[in-house]
């Protein structure tokens, strides 16, 4: 099973991105092959229909939707919706890239939680063919620390974010049984 995570922030140490990277420990912890996009470290520029040829930063970013058997998204919450960065890079996907495939939908929130964010990116997956997981994750508050070594520090997060994982392999498997997760 391939899983592309991309992080849609364009913030240094975003907690947003460091929730993906924790969760990207946790798939390849279940021998799962992941790929990481991260929108700060490599931007993708602003999108425009007019371009033929994608750059390379979009290129990749392209390729490993494309290869993944499922999708995990990314981004801090931003006046009640998701990150501007985050629906650029999403603007060059389409259902070619997105159709069939599982797309779980992950935020992090200075206030309580997320939702408006989630429930935006849910919508956007609908309109990109993909198939949103049942489940999503929101960390909101105090519930946004992490420790040294990258995991939160809330042992319910941490419960959380395996929970959410589990939910999208299952689903994954279910609408691509090629991409069963091998066992240990």
């Amino acid at each position: 099973m391939k899983i592309v995570l991309i992080a849609g922030s364009n913030r240094k140490n975003a907690t947003s991105t460091l929730l993906l990277k924790h969760m990207e420990d946790v798939f390849r912890s279940k021998n799962v092959e992941t790929t990481f996009v991260d929108l700060y470290d490599k931007p993708v520029p602003l999108y425009c229909p007019d371009d033929e040829t994608p750059d390379e930063r979009a290129s990749f970013m392209i390729r490993a939707v494309e290869e993944a058997d499922a999708i995990v998204l990314g981004t801090p919450e931003y006046h009640g919706s998701i990150s501007g960065v985050l629906k650029n890079a999403l603007d060059y996907l389409g259902s070619n890239e997105v159709g069939g495939k599982a797309v779980l939908s992950v935020s992090s929130s200075g206030g309580a939680v997320g939702v408006s964010s989630l429930t935006q990116l849910q919508a956007i997956v609908r309109n990109l063919h993909g198939i949103n997981s049942p489940e999503w994750l929101s960390l909101g508050g105090s519930a946004r620390q992490f420790g040294a070594d990258g995991s939160p520090t809330d042992a319910g997060v941490r419960q959380r974010v395996v929970r959410v994982i589990d939910a999208l392999t299952d689903l994954t498997s279910k609408l691509r049984p090629a991409a069963r997760v091998p066992q240990k």
